[in-house]
């Protein structure tokens, strides 16, 4: 994927669910025009979820993930139905892929009753269409052919009408500015930072603001100060990299809203308010508690890392209690929470809102409290209400401390 490409995370996630050798490669490549997924008469040719970003018009940028067949057998077949089914939290789309020569079966139908529950926008695809006499019987099926490409145009269609303009329920920052406005962004350089590159939250955030015409000024935290003094008038806002949040604080006027890449993402991605209430919790651990760290990427962890290192030790310190940390990343995220006394979630910048959303969800359903990076360092700094001055509605939350 080039580096002007739309981010994964932002892009519809279709995913592509049926037995095996019901024809889900050959329909990606059909859909695509591209040979971009293996086709074999071999079962199980599949074996893992796979992502593949493209443009399918007139949807446009999309995430197609095909998964193993819901009829796998075995042990490892077993692991491999439970990934298909975990691909059903991050899917905005999905396509149920039936052999017309063989009919619906128990698996698929299991399958469709979970996606039906969830709420994802769906279509049957019958396959193999140019070797069987089914027609489609109701405007949630469709007969194609991935070999001849018979209905293969009528299928995008039927695609980009389930979901004819995505949008998130909320912007980054965009509604928060006016044209004019000055932000600032302190991105901290140290051993953790990408070499030569902003990471995602940073980028999405400037390109926000640009398209909102208002002026962005990046510093390190380590010329803040001096950047704040250089300015004809002071910033709208200060928005910071939560782990600077402590440092950050002490150099910004009380009269200029600070908050954090991470707290724009909680709403912006999840919820905001459960994730408010979730930091609360951080003073009703107790010694032997279990707090899970979940991050929604994998990347090489270093000295000091945020997730594994630096917020272990921030939470263990603020709460004084003697606490047990698990850790989770990318895809994975524990299916059975209960165990947990709190979440504590990043801002889910490489996760897509259904995913996110669905997390935090999953949190709820089990009455384990979740918050993210942001606000667990602000509260535990005393700052959380000040980082939350962005999002006034919500202020009757707060009270509630």
């Amino acid at each position: 994927m080039s580096l002007n490409s739309t981010p994964n995370a932002d892009r519809v996630h279709i995913g592509i669910f049926g037995r095996r050798n019901a024809g889900k490669s050959s329909l990606i490549n059909a859909v695509t025009g591209q040979s971009l997924a293996i086709v074999s008469d071999m079962k199980g040719t599949t074996t893992d979820p796979v992502s593949k970003a493209m443009e399918i018009l007139p949807l446009g940028p999309v995430v197609v993930i095909d998964t193993p067949g819901l009829d796998d057998t075995g042990e490892l077949g077993e692991l491999r139905i439970k990934k298909t089914y975990q691909v059903l939290n991050k899917t905005d789309i999905a396509l149920l892929v039936i052999d017309s020569t063989t009919g619906i079966t128990k698996y698929d139908n299991d399958i469709l009753d979970k996606i039906k529950l969830k709420a994802i926008p769906f279509l049957i695809v019958y396959n193999k269409c140019d070797i069987s006499d089914y027609e489609a019987k109701s405007e949630s099926e469709i007969s194609v052919s991935s070999l001849t490409g018979k209905n293969i145009n009528e299928l995008k269609e039927k695609i980009a009408k389930l979901l004819p303009e995505y949008k998130p329920e909320y912007p980054i920052i965009s509604d928060k500015v006016s044209s004019g406005d000055t932000v600032v962004l302190v991105i901290p350089i140290d051993s953790s930072a990408p070499k030569g590159r902003l990471i995602l939250p940073q980028q999405q955030t400037i390109r926000e603001l640009l398209d909102c015409g208002c002026t962005s000024v990046m510093c390190r935290e380590t010329e803040l100060a001096e950047t704040l003094a250089s300015l004809k008038k002071l910033p709208k806002y200060v928005v910071t990299d939560s782990q600077a949040f402590k440092k950050v604080s002490a150099i910004v006027p009380d009269d200029v809203c600070l908050t954090s890449f991470s707290i724009l993402f909680a709403r912006h991605k999840g919820n905001l308010e459960e994730q408010v209430r979730g930091a609360a919790a951080l003073d009703k651990l107790n010694d032997n508690d279990t707090v899970l760290i979940s991050e929604g990427c994998t990347h090489h962890r270093q000295c000091g890392d945020i997730g594994t290192v630096k917020l272990p030790n921030w939470i263990s310190r603020y709460t004084g209690k003697k606490l047990n940390y698990e850790f989770t990343s990318g895809t994975e995220f524990p299916t059975e929470l209960s165990s947990y006394s709190l979440i504590v979630h990043c801002g889910g910048c490489m996760l897509n809102e259904r995913e996110m959303k669905y997390r935090i969800k999953c949190a709820n359903d089990e009455g384990v409290p979740i918050t993210n990076y942001g606000m667990t360092i602000a509260y535990a700094n005393g700052i959380l209400e000040r980082s939350l001055e962005i999002f006034p509605e919500i202020k009757r939350i707060l009270s509630a401390f």
